[in-house]
This record gives C-alpha cells, structure tokens and sequence, in this order.
C-alpha cells in the first residue's frame, strides 16, 4: 500500500510539475500587469563615506545595505515615502527621469541626510531622527539636477534655465541671471542628454566657493513643435533640435561665485555653434578641464584653464580619421594623474597620463603607459583606489557577449578578473574603493545582486527567480559569417518546441542593428526574452544577430558602415538568416518577419524595401530620412549633407518606400521627441503616392519608448496579431 501511495503521490507531482511547465504566456502577463518583472531592490546608492547604500525596496521601503555586515534594514516606511516619491508627472518628464535615469533622491556630503526631488519640491531627510523638512521649489518635473556643495552648506538647482544657490531651508536666489528663454545655464538639453550621454552641466568647485556651468544658446537652433491632440484645444512643446547641417547650440563654460556676481569665461578655442563640450570639471579650486569635440567628430581636445583669467592650454590632442566611440569621461585622480579610455589601438583600453600638479597649465600632459591591451573591449573605468593604486573597470576580455569586472594596478602589473561567474556583471563601486555591489545575470540566470569587497568576497543579498510555471527554453547561440566572408557574427535563435517538419516554421528576425549596441549578449532578457518565448509558443522561431557597424567588437568592426548606413547592416543580416535557414530545415524560407524598434525600426523598413523576401514587418518609431534626425548622432556616421549628400539619401528608406513589399505594421508615438513623429508621416506619404496599403499604429503622447502598461500591452498585443495574420498559411500566401 506504501509503494502505491508512494506511485500515487509521484504520478500527481509529475502531473502538477507537467500542468505548471505548460502555462501559457500572454502579452499581458508579460506586460500588462507587472506580474513577470523582477521586484528587486531598485538603483542602489552609496553614501560618500561609502558605509552604506539605499535602494528602493520591493514594497517601496527606503531600505539601506551596511557595507560591512551586508545587513540590511529599513530606513523609511513606504507610507512616509509614498507622498514623496508618488508624484503625478507628465508623459515627457517620467520618460526623462527614466531614461537619462535622474535620481529621485541623493546624499548629502556628511553620509547623514537625503535630498529629495519630488517633481521641483526639494526635501531633507534626516536619517538619525527620522524627520523631513521642505528645503526649496525648483518648479520642475525633471532636469533641475539638485546639488549639495562638497562642505554641505550650500544647497544648487536649476530654475527657469538660471543656476540658484542657497543654504538649505533659506530661499535661493539666482547667481546666473539671464532672462532669454534661449540661454540655458547649467541646464542640459536634449541633444546633449541624447547623444553626448551628459547627465549634468554644472560643478562645484572643491572648496565650495564658486560653480562651473555650460551656458547654451539655442537661439539659432530650430523648432520642431510636438503637438498633445488629446485636449479639446491642442497643445504644442516647441522642441530645441538641431538636425544635421542645422546650428548646433552654442557653448561655453563660465566660472562664477557662489554669492553670485560677474561670470568669468573660459576662453576654450573652438567653433561656437558648431563644436561641442561633452565634459568639463574642476582639477583643483582654481583650475578648469574642458573637452572639446569637434563637429566633425575627429578631434577630441582636452584643456586646462584658469577660473580666473579664463586662459586656457591644450594639454591632450586626440584624433581619429572616422569617428570617436561615443565615450567622452575622463578620470581624474590624486594630484596630477588622469585616466581615458581610446580605441587608437584598435580596442578600447586604458590609458594613463600626468600633468603638472603645481602649474596644470605649465605643459601637455605626459603619457605614462597604457595599462592593459588584447583583443577585447574596455566597457569602463570604474573605481580607482588610490591607496593601493588599482584601478577596477569592466571589459568583454574572453567573450564579447559577456561584461566582467577586472583590476589593474597604475604601474600595468597584476591584471585579474574579478567577478567569478560567466555573463553579463554591472558593478556600482562606492567612489574611489574596491567596495561594489554586483548586478549580474546570465542567458539562463535572472538578475543577482551581491555585494562585493575587491577579489577577496562577495555575498549575495538579492536574487530574482525565473517566472513559475513556464517553459523557459533557451535560444541556441550561433557563430555566423558575416556578407564579407571572413568576419565572425554572434547570433541567438529560438526554435519553438517538437516542429520539426520541414518548412513547418515562419521565421521572425528582430535586430537592431545600429551603432554603439549589443543585443546578443550572455544576459538575461526580461520582458523581451519573455516575448520570444510567446511568439515561440505561437509557433514562430526568433532570429537576433549583432552585424556589422554595431558595438563591443572594436573599432574597425563599429566603423565598418561609416558613411555606408544600411548596405553593410543588411547584407550581413541577409547573410545571417540564409546560414539559418540551410542549418535547419523546418523553417520556412517563404515565411519571414521582420520586426525592431528606433534603428531597427528603420532597419525593417530597409529590408522590406530592399528585399522581396520579407512577408510582414514591424517598424516602431523608425528614423525615415537621417535628415530628421538630430545633428550630433547623424553626423557622427554621415557627416554634413551638404558635404555627403549621396550618402545620406542611400540612407534614407523614404527613398526606397516605392519597393517596399510584405505587409507593414508602422508604429510610433505622437510625443516622441527622440525620433520625431514627422518620420512616420512623411513616410506614409510615399507609400500613398506609390499606392502602397499599409497598416498604422499611433499612440497618443507617448514618447520614444511608448511606455506604460496599458500601451505596450497593445502595442506588443498588435504585434503578435501582424505576425498571426501575415505569418501562418493562411496569410502568408497574400
């Protein structure tokens, strides 16, 4: 009887186990109602002694992690933080917080306090006794970029395009004063939020007595109106956004008191209106660093200047014959001693310089070494610990999918890995320590946080589960060749289970495909590995290959498209899906889908234009015309189109619309002030005056990203519904 209860109770959990592996994804599951998204700790902050971090705990606890003890414990009930951290923001402002991740809380410089931002309200937090006290209103949803001085007795933000400066709980007052809605000072707009990865445009110096800024002029830069159709009187946000050829905004950087008064000018040679200033700092209280991009971008100038006279020397020339890689951070450290990063050799690497602590603008700065070297990418410099002159930073050195943590010492010696497990690590290092908290996941590990003393230990205090109850089949990763016949590509496939017949499969490939970005990667994929997984349940194989002209493979691979876009990245996806294709026999070579977002939107378009093959695609918020787009990122690739005009209407798919064929599903937001509604418009012109049928999604306000559950659920609803309808055998044959 034992033995048939024991057979019994088998058979029922086998049964149970079976009944849950075959739960069904759907797109609201996956998107709709936050049911399959990780609730771990969200962006985890160090205090400056690096004692402790805060994060955002999963039921919306203020939580704090000991560095020491790697114990935690709450330190603000959600319902104290609820009123300030749930906010009603609009569509442009949450999408801004989010994307350029502005912080909704920051340290101040004892490691005692918070500062809140809580849409323009500025908030003190006083962790020993558990009060708040409203400090000032910047007015503003996002981009008020609140600071404390490095003494703490001073409290900055941004209000109405003017730095103001005051001491927390007395009201600030204006130590920029301009009044032109042209002239922004210490604000950063869009373009350089975009594409030069600028989080802030002001700086206190280190003794607390004056701030660096950027002031921009956008009076000559363009318009482009971004209209709210929802209330009955429409609305329009005039966008600054200078699109290639156009005026650039006009830069330069000013010294000024903390008590306000005459701006002092640095006088930084460069073309106003057309260069750009990517980063600048403070080397000591009397000294400024700026960097100086041309708009060509094939000079990177670094100068030192004198906050008082505004003199300044060029201490490091940088050139390339194509294109910088869009990474600009230089790391200052000690007296006398910096860090970049530059891909001159081929790859990035780090490399070491010294200038003259005593007079900065006495030389150049000396080379001393570059400290490591190989076959691999430098992602970034992390940390740099003085007192044992090891500088941590994160490379794809083994396997260009994956991102590990390494060390070096200052003299090159003693390189070594530091993270242990295989696939993607994200470490955040308490500034100018070995001290980091390690986010890391692998193609078949959700995210772990663990955290981290240098090499010596690492203790796990978060880890996510996979969603209960699913199949999670793994892709297959492939090794292809790509269109030049000699260059390796990485690729993921995901066969739907048990179809094995031959052309029994439609193929759905879903790239991206354009500069400065990795898909296949040895990560776990959230929700998008989840919508794989749903279009693999409706019986669909999904194809992602990294081409060409894309990132983390160096700089001759990044560069192969320059001043080509679309040619090389298509004949090497091409390439990749007739490898595909002959390696297995149940797909079905007359059933392709095409789908992708932003570049890979346009990339659908390229496709379908450019080949006959492709059955139904999905482009969401494509590029159109390179035209459209803005100045700095298009002219990294095509130049000016004066200058290169052939190239950019090769680009431009809104010269091919006329050829397109399969069946199109066009998507994108009416308030995308990233790749301007305007693409989509003047895109569907063609296809009317060439007679072509074509399917159109709008989302009303809804930005870049079309975020939001209740869009992306129909957004991605309308998707699966296209590959359906265009897909299966029905459809396919039309």
């Amino acid at each position: 009887m034992r033995r048939l209860l024991a057979y019994a109770s088998a058979l029922l959990l086998i049964s149970c186990l079976h009944s849950q592996a075959q739960k069904q994804w759907t797109v609201a599951d996956i998107y709709g109602n936050g049911n399959l998204s990780e609730r771990g700790p969200g962006e985890m902050t160090w205090a400056p002694d690096a004692s402790r971090a805060i994060y955002i705990g999963d039921h919306g606890d203020l939580m704090q992690l000991d560095a020491a003890t790697a114990k935690t414990s709450k330190l603000l009930d959600h319902e104290k933080l609820a009123p300030i951290m749930n906010v009603q923001l609009s569509e442009k402002d949450r999408d801004h917080r989010a994307r350029y991740n502005e912080p909704d809380y920051i340290w101040t410089p004892n490691s005692k306090d918070l500062l809140f931002d809580t849409n323009g309200t500025l908030w003190v937090y006083h962790l020993e006794n558990g009060t708040g006290v409203e400090i000032g209103r910047t007015g503003q949803g996002s981009g008020d970029d609140p600071k404390f001085s490095p003494n703490g007795q001073f409290i900055s933000y941004l209000h109405d395009h003017n730095l103001y400066v005051g001491r927390p709980a007395t009201p600030a007052s204006a130590v920029t004063n301009t009044h032109e809605p042209t002239l922004l000072n210490g604000e950063v707009d869009w373009v350089y939020l975009e594409e030069l990865d600028v989080r802030s445009n002001y700086f206190w110096s280190p003794d607390s007595k004056q701030l660096a800024y950027l002031q921009m002029n956008e009076a000559a830069v363009p318009q482009y109106p971004i209209v709210d159709w929802i209330p009955t009187h429409a609305g329009i946000d005039e966008q600054r956004y200078p699109q290639p050829g156009d005026p650039n905004p006009g830069v330069r950087v000013g010294v000024v008191s903390a008590n306000g008064g005459k701006t002092n000018w640095m006088k930084v040679p460069m073309d106003e209106g057309s260069d750009y200033i990517p980063r600048f700092g403070w080397i000591n209280p009397h000294v400024v660093w700026i960097e100086v991009l041309t708009r060509d971008h094939k000079h990177l100038n670094l100068y030192f200047a004198d906050a008082h006279t505004g003199d300044s020397r060029l201490v490091l020339a940088q050139s390339d014959d194509k294109f910088f890689d869009a990474v600009y951070d230089v790391n200052f450290f000690a007296d006398g001693q910096f860090l970049i990063t530059s891909w001159r050799d081929g790859h990035t690497h780090i490399y070491y310089y010294t200038y003259n602590k005593e007079n900065p603008l006495d030389g150049p700065a000396q080379p001393v070494r570059q400290l490591e070297n190989g076959d691999y990418e430098v992602g970034a410099i992390e940390s740099i610990e003085e007192k044992t002159n090891t500088v941590y930073y994160t490379s794809n050195e083994g396997d260009p999918q994956q991102s590990q943590v390494w060390s070096v010492k200052l003299d090159g010696s003693g390189k070594q890995r530091i993270s242990k497990a295989e696939g993607v690590h994200r470490p955040s290092f308490a500034e100018g320590s070995s001290v980091f908290l390690d986010r890391y996941s692998d193609r078949a590990t959700p995210s772990t946080i663990s955290l981290c003393h240098g090499d010596t230990l690492c203790q796990r205090i978060w880890h996510a589960g996979p969603p209960k109850g699913y199949d999670l089949v793994q892709p297959e990763v492939l090794h292809l060749q790509a269109a030049d016949g000699k260059t390796m590509l990485y690729a993921s496939l995901l066969l739907p289970p048990g179809m094995t017949s031959p052309a029994s499969v439609p193929l759905i490939n879903n790239p991206y495909g354009g500069p400065h970005a990795q898909t296949v990667r040895d990560s776990w994929g959230g929700a998008s590995y989840y919508f794989d997984l749903l279009l693999a349940q409706h019986g669909f194989a999904v194809l992602h290959v990294d081409n060409r002209g894309m990132g983390g493979r160096g700089r001759d691979f990044e560069q192969a498209a320059y001043r080509n876009f679309g040619p090389v990245q298509l004949s090497d996806q091409m390439a990749a899906i007739d490898q595909v294709l002959e390696k297995y026999p149940q797909l079905d070579k007359n059933r392709l889908g095409w789908w992708g977002w932003s570049w890979g939107g346009t990339f659908t378009l390229n496709a379908m234009s450019h080949s006959d093959r492709i059955r139904a695609g999905v482009s969401v918020a494509p590029v159109t015309d390179f035209r459209n787009y803005d100045s700095i990122y298009t002219e990294r690739y095509l130049g000016l189109p004066e200058q290169n005009a052939d190239a950019y209407k090769a680009a431009s798919v809104q010269e091919s619309a006329k050829n397109l064929k399969g069946h199109l599903l066009l998507v994108h937001g009416t308030g995308d002030d990233n790749v301007h509604f305007a693409n989509s418009i003047q895109y569907i012109q063609k296809l009317i005056d060439a007679k072509i049928q074509y399917d159109f999604q709008p989302y009303p306000r809804k930005t870049h990203s079309i975020a939001g559950p209740v869009a992306h659920t129909h957004l991605f609803d309308r998707i699966l519904w296209h590959f359906e309808t265009y897909l299966k055998p029905a459809g396919a044959a039309q």
